[in-house]
């Protein structure tokens, strides 16, 4: 088990709390949170370890496209690159609806 912590400059602040996936075989949930801070800290709890830097290029690539400043938890089992890049969306979807 490990837990990786990564910080984002962000602007959008999102307007209420969201939980979308669940954690299971090969998959994750994500609970976000608005954050009053221009800032999206992630909290990353995985069940795989080693893999901090694929992690930082997912997350990267997603605040490159969404400026959403809130607090993530994201609580992996397994969960591809692109399943994750999914469950971002639905969260930030989900906060700004």
């Amino acid at each position: 088990m490990e837990t990786l912590n990564f910080d984002f400059p962000a602007s959008r602040p999102v307007s209420r709390r969201v939980h979308v996936g669940v954690v299971g075989s090969g998959d994750l949930e994500i609970l976000l949170e608005p954050l009053e801070d221009e800032r999206a800290l992630v909290v990353v709890r995985t069940s795989a370890d080693g893999f901090g830097e694929v992690w930082r290029n997912v997350l990267d690539r997603f605040f490159s496209r969404n400026d959403v400043a809130a607090s993530i938890e994201i609580n992996d089992q397994g969960a591809t690159p692109g399943t994750v890049s999914l469950r971002l969306a639905q969260a930030v979807e989900e906060a700004r609806s």
